[in-house]
């Protein structure tokens, strides 16, 4: 064995070579082990892989009498076959040539082909079964030595790298491919830079960026296309992609043609084969043409936050206002056991007074957060800019002054209450961003009657509510203040652009009309003319009324908590109570003959919303009279509420007088020894409900 060590390692090392060489076509990989396996060990030799999809490709295999080869290769190839044979299980498992002689070994083929003895070794390839080298005799009594075994498991090894090397080259050149297509699809300029800044390599859509042909930029340097602040910029960049790090800027370049693009280019440092600084790859993207789409996006991103916060507020405001009812109704009950004068009847006046203000607060919050689907209602002007105060003094911060100034006299408009408080809100923070080193802001209202040609054109004319909101800040010039109206226009590169164009958009939706007075350094007035609401005297008999003592009441509320709150509130007024947290459940109570002389419902439940649930108890008692319940306000609920003569919303939260107050409105004078049984002898629903006299 030691004189045929040299010989053998001579042979490897030959044999490595020629699959080096042959690693960039994976057949000549496996054709050239074949005819060299045969010709080192003898007899025949082959190669069978498996590919990307799992299943074997066609075998190679060489025999040293050629006549046999093909015969052999027919028998032995396993092409479009699955690895789940015995020998491939085996192989994949041990990772150790089998050694097959006499019948297992003829088994491998028909009988004419003779095989006496066989070695199969396995190929592994990064650690993956891969397929097996193949060797076959044909002699009687023939068999397969120990080192002739450990020969052809070295000869499978130099197979694996081969295959592995070809592998990689493969994936290396379809990678370098894909990069290619890349860089010539893409939208953006690639510009490849030598240290000195000319250009080694461009795409085609640089060539179109920089008006000429693709192939005449090579060698041209890009200061040509660069003023002189831009080249010196270009020079900092390169010198700061030499030390490593990439940059990112935006500059203007001068196209071939002498017309100017404004354009971002990213640079990263490139190496060169031995690691040193080697220039930096450029991707250019024109920005031109889209400077003001950008602009655009960026404003509707933040129109979108805005509308998710204001759905956000919402939310939270009307869970905060089902807490606050359970708040206002136990104090309430609290208030009414405690004897007059002792420290339980304060804290709980307390409690009431906290509440009230906690009302105040979402209620503002719900109309400001929540503007679409809103109704228009009759607002009074001194409540309108009551409720917004505590708003501005918050928008405004403690360094700005804020002083309110209006008659008593003052006439109504008829507006949606959200968008007209978010409208002055805007207004504040426009005037606050206007002076940043503190100041005054007035609020004004009065009443003025317009004549025609008295405003702009398309101005309204008659009564007009006239706010004016005047603010000490930086005022504007007459270019800024024409444009300040325009949507997304602004003078703060951080500004949305939309604050005053939002207001002026409000303003003309409720008919109004708004109008900019400026001047720099002497601050900013802005006049808001809004119609006055027609005043309608209320009439006295506007509800029926109700004569009849109503004694059972139905609750439906999804929450416990309140629907519990509400039971405990009118239990003591002699009401026969049902209660019940799910819709369904009720609808079917009723259509089984439950006859409620009342229903209090919750506006916005999940499975039925409480006008849903109005209307499927109507189609059995018509007549029947609703209070409804929300945690929104009724501006808020919008369309989803329709509120007829026979039915009323009552906001959370809400105390026992308020409630009481609600339903002896809606339905006449509550029962002095407390109301009759529901039919059937029920006055709980199924599951759902319990009985308080």
């Amino acid at each position: 064995m030691g004189v045929m060590a040299y010989p053998l390692r001579y042979a490897l090392a030959d044999l490595a070579l020629a699959l080096s060489r042959a690693s960039a076509e994976p057949a000549e990989v496996r054709s050239t082990a074949a005819r060299v396996a045969a010709d080192m060990i003898g007899d025949g030799a082959g190669v069978q892989l498996l590919r990307d999809d799992g299943r074997y490709e066609h075998i190679s295999y060489h025999h040293l009498d050629n006549e046999q080869s093909a015969p052999l290769a027919r028998a032995l190839d396993r092409a479009g076959k699955s690895p789940d044979d015995e020998y491939s299980t085996t192989l994949a498992a041990s990772r150790r040539p089998i050694v097959l002689a006499a019948d297992t070994a003829a088994g491998l083929g028909a009988p004419e082909l003779s095989i006496t003895a066989a070695v199969l070794c396995p190929v592994i390839v990064d650690n993956t079964f891969s397929g097996y080298l193949i060797l076959t005799r044909h002699t009687p009594d023939a068999f397969y030595s120990t080192p002739e075994v450990e020969l052809a498991r070295d000869i499978a090894g130099e197979v694996s790298l081969a295959v592995a090397s070809a592998r990689a080259q493969e994936r290396l050149r379809a990678s370098e491919e894909r990069y290619r297509r890349v860089l010539e699809t893409i939208p953006e300029g690639v510009l490849q830079l030598d240290p000195e800044g000319v250009a080694t390599y461009a795409n085609e859509p640089i060539g179109v960026v920089l008006g000429m042909p693709r192939a005449e930029l090579i060698g041209v340097s890009l200061r040509g296309f660069l003023d002189n602040v831009g080249q010196k910029e270009l020079d900092r960049r390169i010198a700061e992609c030499q030390t490593g790090r990439s940059t990112v800027g935006a500059t203007r370049l001068m196209r071939a043609d002498g017309s100017r693009r404004s354009v971002r280019i990213s640079m990263m440092p490139v190496r060169d084969d031995n690691s040193e600084f080697g220039g930096v790859l450029c991707m250019i993207t024109d920005t031109t043409d889209h400077i003001d789409a950008r602009g655009l996006k960026r404003q509707l991103d933040h129109l979108r936050r805005l509308d998710s916060l204001g759905q956000l507020i919402g939310g939270l405001s009307h869970d905060f206002n089902n807490l606050m009812t359970v708040v206002a109704g136990s104090a309430d009950m609290i208030l009414g056991s405690s004897e007059e004068g002792s420290p339980h009847e304060q804290l709980a006046k307390d409690i009431l007074d906290a509440v009230g203000m906690g009302r105040t607060l979402t209620h503002q919050l719900l109309a400001f957060g929540r503007s679409e689907g809103n109704r228009p209602e009759v607002i009074p002007i001194p409540d309108l800019l009551t409720d917004v105060q505590t708003l501005f003094s918050r928008t405004l911060g403690e360094h700005i002054g804020l002083d309110l100034t209006f008659g008593a006299d003052i006439w109504p408009v008829k507006a949606e209450r959200g968008p007209l408080e978010q409208a002055l809100v805007n207004l504040a923070a426009n005037a606050r961003d206007a002076m940043l080193h503190g100041g005054m802001v007035r609020v004004a209202a009065t009443n003025e009657v317009v004549a025609p040609g008295q405003l702009a054109e398309g101005a309204p004319t008659g009564k007009l509510v006239h706010l004016v909101v005047t603010d000490t800040g930086a005022g504007m010039d007459d270019e800024t203040r024409r444009r300040a109206l325009e949507p997304f226009f602004t003078t703060r590169p951080t500004a949305a652009g939309l604050g005053l164009a939002t207001t002026a958009g409000i303003v003309q939706n409720l008919g109004g009309f708004i109008e900019l007075e400026s001047q720099p350094r002497l601050g900013t007035t802005v006049h808001i003319y809004l119609p006055a609401a027609e005043q309608q005297k209320s009439p006295s008999g506007d509800r029926r009324e109700k004569g009849a003592v109503i004694g059972r009441v139905l609750i439906v509320e999804d929450q416990p908590d309140v629907a519990q709150l509400v039971q405990r509130l009118i239990a003591p007024a002699g009401y026969e109570i049902t209660v019940a947290t799910d819709a369904l459940t009720a609808v079917t109570e009723v259509a089984s003959g439950a006859r409620p002389d009342l229903l209090i419902t919750d506006v916005v439940m999940p499975t039925m919303t409480g006008p849903e649930l109005a209307g499927a108890l109507r189609i059995h008692q018509p007549d029947l009279p609703v209070l409804f319940m929300s945690g929104y306000t009724a501006a808020s609920l919008g369309p989803q509420l329709h509120l007829d003569e026979n039915s009323m919303l009552l906001e959370k939260p809400f105390t026992r007088s308020t409630l009481l107050g609600a339903i002896r409105s809606l339905c006449g004078p509550q029962p002095v020894n407390g109301g009759s049984q529901l039919p059937n002898g029920g006055s709980q629903l199924p599951n759902d409900g319990s009985r308080t006299r």
